[in-house]
């Protein structure tokens, strides 16, 4: 991918780009719905990359072109504001536009994009993107950004240009990753721990099943969340529901208002829980129940899992599967099952036969692997 962007972008510009640089997908370990709370999530970055070739436009307005996409998107970078610029291109536009509220320069720019992300899965294609760019803005300016600022400055592209309301969780996941590591994140500070999480050690293996149930971040549902969280925490006096105990939520009037306010600090247990027994050394098997526990939790109390993705879970279960939850914003997107390395034909078999059996389209089956973060590739 690194070559195909590179090479489309001389082909089209006849010259090479100053540079090529990248973000990863991720996937959530652990910790759903956790970071808008301001809890404790546990992602990693994948192989799956967004790709940016990049140099300064020669003209005044500034050219991205996706390898996904058949439309060219021009705005300018200089002036460009929410709502200037919709679709995928927003998420380009909006890192510009948030890279100089930041207090960065940012010149005219021809972007060539590529991304082996799935779109709709509910692995962060588009912070990759937004990651991706702000690397390359960065590389392009000659100017030093810190990790954590640079996802930030993605996170407010996503939330203020895009119109998204998410938390930060997959913009850090995607520029704090390390291979073999787990990003041990606390959202209220943006504290980062990199925790080892060498599965084929413990002769495991994490797959990711794609069950191919698109979901969107931007529709109301998630915002719904988002909202009963905000009115759980008003409710209790809490700054944030991280601040809540489980004795607290029983307190709320509303059973939907409580439910939701339930799972959230739930999971935050779950993820301290997970953390503890892997920086003990524990056989990572172990994390299985807590798997599944997240899972029921985000089924029963939150409310954001759909058949696919139950039938999924389900499915990787009676197949072997040493625990398994849907990961990601929810309502479609991606499962993920602990398995041990033994049974990975056999939980992928599982999961297939459950799908065919409810014509359902096939889903897609990969080894989630903890990788490196964004940066630059040439």
């Amino acid at each position: 991918m690194t070559v195909a962007a590179a090479d489309a972008f001389t082909a089209r510009h006849g010259a090479a780009p100053s540079g090529v640089w990248f973000a990863p997908g991720r996937v959530n370990l652990i910790g759903e719905h956790t970071d808008y709370n301001d809890g404790f999530v546990l992602p990693f970055a994948l192989p799956h990359r967004a790709v940016v070739a990049a140099a300064p436009a020669s003209g005044p307005v500034s050219r991205v072109r996706s390898a996904q996409e058949p439309s060219v998107a021009e705005f300018t970078a200089a002036s460009v504001v929410p709502g200037d610029v919709d679709g995928w291109a927003a998420y380009v536009a909006g890192t510009c536009w948030a890279f100089r509220e930041a207090g960065y320069p940012v010149g005219e720019v021809e972007l060539e994009l590529d991304s082996d992300v799935p779109v709709g899965a509910g692995l962060s294609s588009s912070a990759a993107v937004e990651c991706a760019v702000g690397v390359a803005l960065a590389g392009l300016a000659g100017v030093e950004v810190d990790p954590t600022e640079l996802a930030r400055i993605a996170r407010r592209a996503e939330n203020e240009f895009v119109g998204a309301p998410t938390g930060g969780m997959d913009q850090m996941a995607a520029v704090h990753g390390r291979a073999g590591r787990l990003v041990f994140l606390d959202t209220r500070d943006d504290t980062v721990e990199l925790v080892p999480f060498d599965l084929p050690a413990h002769g495991c293996t994490l797959l990711v099943i794609d069950t191919r149930a698109p979901h969107a971040h931007a529709g109301g549902e998630y915002g719904a969340r988002r909202r009963d969280c905000e009115e759980a925490a008003a409710a209790l006096g809490v700054p944030a529901l991280r601040d809540a105990s489980l004795a607290d939520v029983e307190r709320l009037a509303d059973d939907r208002v409580r439910r939701r306010a339930r799972h959230v600090v739930s999971e935050n247990e779950r993820v301290l829980e997970v953390v503890r027994r892997l920086r003990d050394a524990v056989d990572p098997r172990a994390i299985g129940p807590l798997l599944d526990a997240s899972h029921t939790s985000m089924r029963d109390d939150f409310e954001i899992t759909v058949p696919h993705v139950d039938v999924a879970v389900a499915a990787a279960r009676d197949g072997g599967a040493l625990g398994a939850r849907m990961t990601g914003g929810g309502f479609g997107g991606c499962v993920i099952a602990l398995v041990p390395a033994t049974a990975t034909a056999a939980v992928s078999a599982s999961v297939e036969r459950a799908f065919a059996d409810r014509g359902w389209t096939a889903p897609v089956v990969f080894p989630g692997t903890p990788s490196d973060g964004a940066g630059r590739l040439a």
